[in-house]
């Protein structure tokens, strides 16, 4: 028996890819969903969305962790030490768990993955990746009980050359799922996907002002001039894909603005992949700041894709160990600009596996001390100048240069 974890389409996606390749053999196969909305109640569970009926057959049961935990919040509830027994027991007993041979996981470092690890014990675990956040550090240290578990990371080779640097402080070794297979599902989902859908470009939303990058405000005025740079190279009809956890504010918001604009709009609903529209759509251009979304366009549709907003999002980032500061270096540097003006420029050059080894040095230099970087020129808009300074990677500014920078404040 096999106890698989989702909480997204495209996560599913990846597991059934990886079924698909026989990455974990024959035998009986359960899968727990969760819904890690703000607010579950009001957005569709996976488990009821149309594309994953299409993956279904490759589970013999579904169970949502929701229900079973439920009035608590997945994302917020976690067992205390004291009480793991008691809980391991009833999940057991509830799931029908006997003995489970291996037990698969997407982003191990926080619950419910990581609260469900606790609980479902002694069997090897594989983490399968989420996306972009693969390439950067582990977000916070796992005891031992778990990180000694781990036996594999499956990750999708969305940047050819880059080695994840998740869990490698544990020795996990990273197996690249093909892309063949990831396509062939997406394939299956995308016959479900409402013929509804049309547009010359899509606009890949997130949540940010979920996440306290930046305000409510901020976020509608970024997908907004993403929208207006998309009309001032001539694109009059647009698909707006929102993020599964965002909610319907953006979409309205959007709706609102491209009504003067001139621009027909259409809303992808919040359980269509990202992928499923580029499969389904085949657009001209692709925009979003820093979407995991934006590589598998690239990667696995070759469409043209372009950032904006990444440069907001890496001068935002707090602390700088937050985990999304990997996917927004990496889209910020490899991909071409979106400009204000409808103008797409290429990024300048740069080594992009020196940069990201650098940033998550920075990020987690405790758990990665073999990748202090040397000889590398800190570009300011990756790396924070108090953050050098506390690592010894930078001088810090003497009593002279801190007395002329206090008096032009000044001035």
């Amino acid at each position: 028996m096999k106890v698989f974890y989702a909480s997204t389409l495209f996560g599913a996606m990846s597991l059934a890819a990886a079924i698909d390749d026989g990455r974990f053999g024959d035998g009986r196969r359960v899968l727990l969903v969760s819904n890690n909305a703000a607010i579950p109640e009001v957005s569709v569970p996976l488990d009821n969305t149309p594309g994953f009926a299409v993956l279904r057959s490759r589970f013999d049961e579904v169970h949502s962790w929701n229900e079973l935990i439920a009035p608590l919040h997945p994302s917020d509830w976690r067992a205390r030490v004291i009480e793991v027994p008691m809980f391991e027991r009833l999940i057991r007993s509830y799931l029908a768990l006997d003995e489970v041979e291996e037990l698969v996981l997407e982003s191990i470092a926080v619950p419910p993955a990581r609260t469900i690890a606790g609980l479902v014990r002694d069997c090897p675990i594989t983490v399968y990746s989420d996306g972009l956040m693969s390439y950067g550090p582990t977000r916070d240290p796992l005891p031992a009980e778990i990180s000694r578990r781990i036996e594999r990371l499956l990750h999708l080779d969305l940047v050819p050359g880059l080695t994840p640097l998740l869990l490698s402080e544990y020795g996990v070794p990273p197996v690249v799922l093909p892309g063949e297979r990831f396509l062939s599902v997406v394939r299956e989902v995308a016959s479900t996907a409402p013929d509804m859908l049309a547009g010359q470009a899509v606009i890949l939303g997130q949540y940010l002002s979920a996440l306290e990058i930046v305000t409510p405000e901020e976020e509608a005025e970024l997908h907004t001039a993403m929208l207006r740079a998309l009309v001032a190279r001539g694109h009059t009809s647009v698909v707006f894909k929102p993020h599964p956890a965002a909610g319907r504010r953006h979409a309205q918001l959007l709706r609102a603005a491209a009504e003067p604009l001139g621009v027909r709009l259409t809303v992808a609903g919040e359980s269509v992949p990202a992928e499923v529209c580029f499969a389904a759509l085949r657009p001209e251009l692709v925009v979003g700041c820093f979407s995991t979304g934006l590589m598998t366009a690239r990667r696995y549709f070759d469409l043209p894709v372009a950032s904006f907003g990444a440069d907001l999002v890496l001068d935002r980032l707090t602390p700088y160990e937050n985990s999304n500061r990997i996917p927004a270096t990496i889209v910020d540097a490899l991909l071409p600009r979106l400009g204000a003006d409808g103008v797409i420029d290429q990024p300048p050059r740069t080594d992009l596996a020196a940069l990201v080894r650098a940033v998550g040095y920075c990020m987690q230099a405790d758990a990665y001390p073999e990748l202090r970087p040397s000889g590398l020129a800190f570009d300011g808009r990756y790396f924070k100048r108090k953050r050098l300074e506390t690592l010894g990677l930078a001088e810090p500014p003497s009593a002279l240069s801190r007395l002329r920078r206090k008096i032009r404040s000044a001035i």
